[in-house]
């Protein structure tokens, strides 16, 4: 059965809200963490959200996996860019990365359609 990653993707944004509500210092910092750490330098913002896709896949998170494939997208990433970065996820994770690096693709392809209405 196909995953609903737009619905995965929410869960992460309602998630994160719940735990702001109940422990707001922590996720200050964590956003703060975010805010230090995504913004254009050596490496673009889009680079930096095709590595936490990858990443996502390589430790087998859903919700990482569903965030960072909407970033990618929302940031200019082409299906190109995202099919190359899952490449070096599969390389480097074998069979596990190969199972969630399609369903990476496929979260990619749910936004994109999602995005074109």
């Amino acid at each position: 059965m196909a995953k609903d990653w737009q619905e995965i993707s929410q869960s992460v944004v309602d998630g994160a809200g719940l735990l702001r509500e109940a422990h707001p210092n922590a996720m200050k910092a964590f956003a703060s963490l975010g805010a230090a750490t995504y913004p254009d330098g050596a490496l673009s913002n889009k680079v930096k959200e095709l590595m936490a896709l990858v990443i996502g896949v390589a430790i087998r998170c859903d919700g990482c996996v569903g965030y960072h494939a909407k970033a990618c997208l929302e940031k200019g990433a082409t299906r190109e860019e995202v099919v190359e970065a899952l490449g070096v996820a599969i390389q480097m994770g074998g069979g596990p990365s190969m199972v969630y690096g399609a369903q990476a693709l496929q979260a990619y392809d749910q936004h994109v359609a999602a995005q074109k209405g």
